[in-house]
């Protein structure tokens, strides 16, 4: 398929030829200290991107795009993500779901809160190799400058009651504290990836209630969420000490306009009742990569607030959702002033900033598809 798609101007689609990610100048001065604690994704292997500095006096900021996704577990997704990720100079967070760090016969080692002991709507890390190739998947992921962040572990939505919707702080607490002990339960059979470089998440569904969940989350000095949704597409606030990334509503052109939280299974959802249809795959993949788009474009052309594009690791609809998510990253990060970013990355950019100028674009309308 070509990888050609729309100029720069929301709503019309004319094609343009691709341009190759410039340059947008060199680090204005020393960065700041980051916070205790977080550690650069990349393990300082690198020099700071050129895009990483304070915004010269009128200058738009980049147009970030966080591609996230949810469970992080599948090593077919790894493999065709981490070569792609590297073509086009992306960096991803994936949010992993602990209990894949878990073999099944461990299963016993996880209580969610309400639930019996073993007990989860999604599956465990299956057999010891399957859970030594995830781990393998994961520093691999993390070598390459991509993020990791939490899933939480049993992903207990709405229907699997008691669920993340009815949770106490004390429930997200616990359901935090058991995950990072699978992370270090991991980490002795040789996973690298450092426990205090896991910063943010987002709950299974976006089921919770902020006022528990993120003060779990503070903590254990986490920075980021991305479990909250917003009309449009809107620059990341400051909630109960983390900044969150809310996850777009937006309109779907396929579906007449209609807004829908702008993440796979929703979108699927709203095409056809989250139901298998061969015959509709290829129509789910366009109309996906449309939502996309015109997503970007919005942003882009308007308050360039960063895009989050929410998703998973998934074969629903004969891989309709993963393959618009993948070609939309071949396209859009080789962009002109487009950063495809991990949502650490992000924040480090945001502390490099004036704050009143990042308020100003704050202060814009939040992009909308036309």
């Amino acid at each position: 398929m070509s990888r050609r798609w729309g100029p720069i101007s929301t709503g019309v689609a004319l094609a343009l030829t691709f341009l190759v990610l410039i340059a947008l100048g060199t680090v204005g001065g020393p960065e700041p200290p980051r916070p205790a604690g977080e550690e650069s994704v990349a393990q300082g292997k690198a020099a700071p991107p050129d895009w990483m500095r304070k915004l010269r006096p009128g200058e738009k900021p980049p147009q970030f795009v966080l591609f996230s996704f949810d469970g992080a577990g599948s090593h077919p997704h790894w493999q065709r993500l981490l070569p792609l990720a590297e073509k086009v100079n992306a960096h991803v967070t994936g949010f992993l779901s602990g209990i894949y760090l878990l073999p099944d016969q461990l299963r016993g080692e996880y209580t969610g809160p309400g639930h019996a002991t073993g007990r989860a709507s999604i599956s465990f890390g299956g057999a010891e190799a399957d859970v030594a190739t995830r781990i393998a998947d994961l520093n691999a992921a993390f070598d390459q400058g991509h993020e990791i962040g939490t899933h939480f572990n049993g992903h207990f939505c709405t229907g699997n009651e008691p669920s993340g919707r009815v949770w106490s702080r004390a429930d997200w607490t616990a359901e935090l504290d058991q995950f990072f002990t699978f992370v270090r339960g991991a980490a002795a059979r040789g996973l690298r990836v450092p426990e205090t470089s896991i910063k943010g998440g987002r709950l299974p569904c976006l089921e919770g209630d902020p006022k528990k969940f993120l003060p779990a989350m503070g903590e254990r000095a986490m920075t980021y969420d991305s479990s909250l949704t917003v009309d449009g597409i809107a620059w990341p606030h400051e909630q109960d000490g983390l900044w969150e990334f809310p996850v777009p509503i937006v309109r779907v052109p396929a579906l007449s306009g209609k807004k829908v939280v702008m993440q796979d299974y929703n979108l699927w959802y709203a095409l056809n009742g989250a139901k298998e249809d061969p015959s509709r795959d290829a129509e789910f993949t366009a109309a996906t990569l449309d939502t996309y788009r015109g997503a970007y474009l919005a942003a882009y052309n308007t308050n360039r607030a960063p895009l989050t594009v929410g998703t998973h690791f998934n074969d629903w609809s004969g891989g309709a959702f993963s393959q618009a998510t993948e070609q939309f990253m071949a396209e859009v990060c080789v962009r002109a002033e487009t950063v495809c970013a991990t949502y650490t990355e992000v924040l480090r950019w945001m502390r490099l900033q004036d704050p009143t100028v990042l308020d100003n674009f704050r202060a814009k309308p939040h992009a909308q598809i036309s």
